[in-house]
């Protein structure tokens, strides 16, 4: 794998599932048995990856996903990215879907196999925070 194509891999990733609401294009980019460890917790296989992605974008009204960066180790195996999600809450914490603005940081570790597909995703988020901004209001 060349330097740059794990990152691009990511990236492109980024612009069709997150940005573009193409939760099917996780078809063209995970391998058949990814799994996204959100928080501790394993999602396994690219159909559940699918459906807790799309549950996750209906949480956030508005959905707007920036990469602030995004960098790869020497082999393009490991990938890693800081991003920003931000939009009005939709019942995020099980909260009131009173579509205040909410806005959080994260990271991702992503695993990428020599033929390009997202093996795996360690996904970590600013949720204390973000849950703590939008309960103080409520």
């Amino acid at each position: 794998m060349s330097e740059q194509d794990a990152v691009n891999i990511v990236e492109a990733f980024w612009a069709a599932v997150w940005q573009g609401k193409d939760f099917d294009a996780i078809d063209r980019f995970c391998a058949e048995d990814f799994v996204i460890t959100s928080g501790g917790v394993d999602v396994v296989s690219r159909e559940r990856f699918k459906a807790w992605a799309r549950q996750f974008n209906q949480l956030i009204s508005g959905l707007q996903f920036d990469v602030v960066e995004t960098f790869q180790n020497e082999d393009g195996s490991r990938v890693a990215s800081r991003w920003r999600v931000s939009g009005r809450n939709n019942g995020m914490f099980g909260l009131p879907p009173d579509q205040r603005e909410v806005s959080f940081t994260g990271t991702a570790i992503w695993q990428v196999g020599e033929d390009g597909k997202l093996l795996r995703n360690w996904v970590e988020r600013a949720s204390w925070e973000a849950y703590q901004a939008l309960a103080a209001s409520t």
